[in-house]
């Protein structure tokens, strides 16, 4: 039976928690849907949902995540973990008041902060590289942007529980025991370790709620640690990019990749946003030339935005009379038909997809609604295994916020160790049986 249930907003937040006990190579599954069926619960430890309720309105997202906890406490599953957005994105209020209200407990910790990728709260404030959120990259999101850099004002614009800001600055510093949701300070990991075993100490961590900051510290925390995981498998060194993230991180990721020989392929407007393009003759011969593109080239990225902004797809979306919602889910879809399309391919190689909503709909084209969390290549960059069609592919998945400049190229160098790594094991083994 699952002794932790951890239940997220989108599939990239999923995995990059996942993964964490993945790990330690306990048994873990990763569940996509709203609609997921939590009895399997008993074949695994560490169960993880991708609840998809972070684009849904408020009231939605409280109604998914209130189901999926009933579920949890009719199996009487004893730690329940809220997985957030370290960026705030979501309806982050919503859904910890549906943990709280349902789950029947009086007190809900939540520690928002990802010390590793520099994502802090300091005085109730969530920080992005020193900068508070509402000012950051996520600021400017063009779909949903964060408005509020104080993590209780964020919570109180779409609940009315009581919010409670905590520093604790020394280990014998009280645990404040107000009903509702108290909020967490931490800038390093020492601080989410810390405080961490103060709340188990005190039975306050069978409800949670935090990224995967405080994820990562889970799996020693609640012994969650069957054993290490062996090396990295043997990654093939070709490397297709797909990207559907806006944030000018990824975009600046991207550019650096391009200068370093990666081929560098945008859709057009009309690729991305209509749905029958690739229906049609000239999306057809589009497939071809992708296919013949992978063949002639081992490193490619295939991305959603247009060169120097994005105004031509706007302009498109407002004459077709487009939300940005329809926007966001179409272009999603797009692209998730085109790489169920591309993925027989034996040119293909080794896959890394930035933005949760392209990861799922990448997914759900092929059928696929449950993938195997290896480890993280970098923090918050998972690799996983599935399966379609009889291929076993290696997916590497990312949220688009966060990551050095020269990320995707150390990527592909990592992916050309593994082949190196594996040959030299050969060769000694070789030698051994002489």
């Amino acid at each position: 039976m699952a002794q932790l249930l951890i239940i997220a907003d989108d599939f990239t937040g999923a995995l990059d928690t996942a993964v964490q006990f993945a790990a330690y190579g306990e048994d873990i599954r990763v569940l996509t849907g709203p609609d997921a069926d939590l009895t399997v619960a008993r074949d695994c430890r560490v169960l993880v949902v991708d609840a998809e309720t972070r684009h849904l309105p408020p009231q939605g997202a409280y109604r998914s995540v209130a189901r999926i906890v009933e579920q949890a406490v009719a199996l009487s599953i004893p730690y329940i973990y809220k997985k957030t957005d370290s960026a705030l994105r979501g309806n982050i209020g919503a859904e910890l008041t549906a943990l709280l209200d349902v789950s029947g407990r009086r007190q809900l910790p939540f520690l928002p902060a990802f010390p590793q990728i520099g994502r802090i709260t300091r005085g109730g404030v969530q920080y992005i590289g020193g900068t508070p959120v509402a000012n950051s990259v996520f600021g400017q999101d063009p779909f949903e942007p964060v408005q509020h850099s104080t993590v209780a004002s964020l919570i109180a614009a779409q609940s009315r529980v009581p919010v409670h800001n905590c520093s604790l600055s020394a280990g014998d510093d009280p645990l404040p025991d107000e009903e509702g949701i108290t909020v967490f300070d931490a800038v390093t990991t020492g601080d989410l370790e810390r405080i961490g075993r103060r709340l188990l100490e005190r039975g306050r961590l069978h409800i949670m709620a935090g990224c995967a900051g405080f994820g990562a510290v889970l799996p020693e925390l609640l012994g969650l640690t069957g054993h290490r995981s062996a090396d990295l498998p043997r990654l093939d060194p070709r490397l297709l990019v797909i990207c559907g993230s806006v944030n000018p991180i990824t975009i600046a990721q991207l550019d650096r990749a391009e200068t370093e020989g990666f081929l560098r392929v945008r859709l057009t407007p009309e690729q991305k946003l209509d749905t029958d393009y690739w229906l049609t003759p000239q999306g057809s011969a589009e497939f071809d030339v992708m296919g013949k593109l992978l063949e002639k080239y081992p490193y490619r990225i295939i991305e959603t935005n247009d060169a120097g902004g994005n105004r031509p797809t706007a302009e498109y979306a407002a004459a077709k009379g487009m939300t940005m919602d329809d926007v966001r889910l179409g272009i999603a879809q797009s692209v998730g038909y085109m790489v169920s399309r591309l993925f027989p391919s034996p040119a293909l190689g080794t896959l890394l997809v930035t933005g949760g909503d392209t990861l799922l709909q990448c997914m759900d084209y092929m059928g696929v609604h449950e993938l195997q969390p290896l480890c993280e290549l970098e923090p918050g960059v998972v690799l996983s295994r599935f399966t379609y069609q009889g291929f076993t592919r290696y997916i590497i998945s990312k949220s688009g916020g966060f990551g050095e400049a020269g990320l995707i190229p150390s990527l592909a160098a990592k992916l050309a160790r593994t082949q190196e790594r594996e040959t030299l094991k050969e060769v000694y083994s070789y030698a051994e049986s002489l």
